[in-house]
């Protein structure tokens, strides 16, 4: 029996009456956008600022007070002054700063005499995230105390413009939000899907629609259908809230994006039908679809820790991660404006997964209709 597209339109039109009865699948599908964009887009922040500083100044010079100011100024640090270098240390312990600046007495003298003026700063190395932006924020700050203290912008035998290209102030959101297309389609494709075909097997319904004349691709393409278009809906909202609420701008091409997005969504609808034809259970569906989508989406597809940090294996295992190229052609179309010929790596990796994906759970389903 040959395939027919209208078998496998009146299966798909009868999973979307399901799914507007479905209160759960339509608060995850337009819902889970709307939230993710709004609480990744403000909560998070790379950029560190407003750092706790606890300091010490046991020179109370004009000297010292100069380099506390231009501490202060910077934007990057609240100034806490404390009484002596053990109540600094004590404000790291207690978690009140994660730094300290101490200022030794004789600190002007030392400079007047030409000697070097020493500081002590202390940083709380149990969070390492913060210890490498605040170092980078002493440098500068070091650099521009010693030209106040001075009066004058000693001359420089080599002189380096630094340019931030594409990100000019580097700007969190720029690189958050392009990648929450990828988690937003991740979790409702592979979810979505997971849980509604296997509580078709738990209810009996899928033995039902087998019973019918319809093709086992038809019934494929029917159950899957109306999840592609939420998952559109998802990758919609996402980019509508990017460009009017966070002002992101778009330089690439918005044709390549969306195919990127189609590739990827067919991807994990195909990887959702295979967790659960595997399982049949929606306990357990639900569980493999989150290692399975969520998981990779957000800790091995370069959203959050750049996949060139990343040890040698794990870097040869996001190769095999649909959600890692994806990420490399939202955020490539949104800030870089790539080309296909620019970001032709990844769409060819991600055909290529597409079509393997697709191909095994498609054979599985058959194979599982067989008596």
């Amino acid at each position: 029996m040959s395939f027919r597209w209208s078998r496998a339109a009146a299966i798909a039109q009868k999973e979307m009456y399901h799914v507007l009865r479905d209160r759960f699948t339509l608060t995850l599908a337009l819902g889970l956008p709307v939230f993710m964009v709004f609480t990744f887009g403000f909560a998070i922040e790379f950029n560190v600022k407003n750092v706790p500083l606890a300091v010490h100044d046991a020179d109370k010079t004009q000297t010292s007070r100069r380099v506390i100011d231009t501490f202060g100024s910077s934007g990057y640090f609240l100034v806490d002054p404390v009484v002596s270098p053990a109540a600094a240390q004590q404000a790291i312990d207690g978690d009140r700063s994660r730094a300290a600046l101490v200022i030794p007495g004789g600190f002007q003298k030392d400079l007047l005499s030409g000697g070097v003026a020493k500081a002590q700063l202390l940083l709380d190395g149990s969070d390492n995230s913060t210890v490498g932006p605040i170092l980078g924020y002493v440098a500068s700050i070091e650099a521009i105390a010693s030209r106040r203290i001075a009066d004058f912008d000693p001359p420089k035998p080599i002189e380096i413009h630094t340019r931030f290209l594409f990100n000019p102030e580097l700007n969190s959101r720029w690189f958050v939000i392009p990648g929450l297309a990828v988690a937003v389609l991740a979790i409702l494709a592979v979810l979505l899907t997971a849980l509604t075909v296997a509580r078709e097997w738990e209810n009996g319904s899928m033995e039902l629609l087998l019973s019918t004349p319809a093709e086992p691709l038809e019934i494929i393409v029917g159950k899957l259908a109306p999840y592609a278009v939420l998952g559109l809906v998802g990758l919609a909202f996402v980019y509508v809230i990017s460009r009017t609420v966070f002002a992101l701008p778009f330089r690439g091409s918005h044709v390549l994006f969306v195919l990127g997005g189609i590739l990827f969504l067919a991807t994990y609808l195909a990887l959702g039908l295979l967790i659960s034809v595997l399982t049949r259970r929606q306990q357990i569906a639900m569980q493999l679809a989150m290692m399975a989508g969520m998981i990779p989406a957000f800790l091995l597809s370069g959203f959050i820790f750049p996949i060139a940090s990343m040890p040698v294996f794990f870097r040869y295992l996001t190769m095999v991660l649909p959600a890692r190229w994806f990420m490399t052609i939202a955020r490539d179309s949104y800030l870089k404006g790539s080309t296909l010929v620019e970001m032709g790596t990844a769409f060819l990796a991600l055909g290529v997964l597409c079509v393997i994906i697709i191909a095994i759970a498609a054979r599985k389903f058959k194979k599982d209709l067989e008596p």
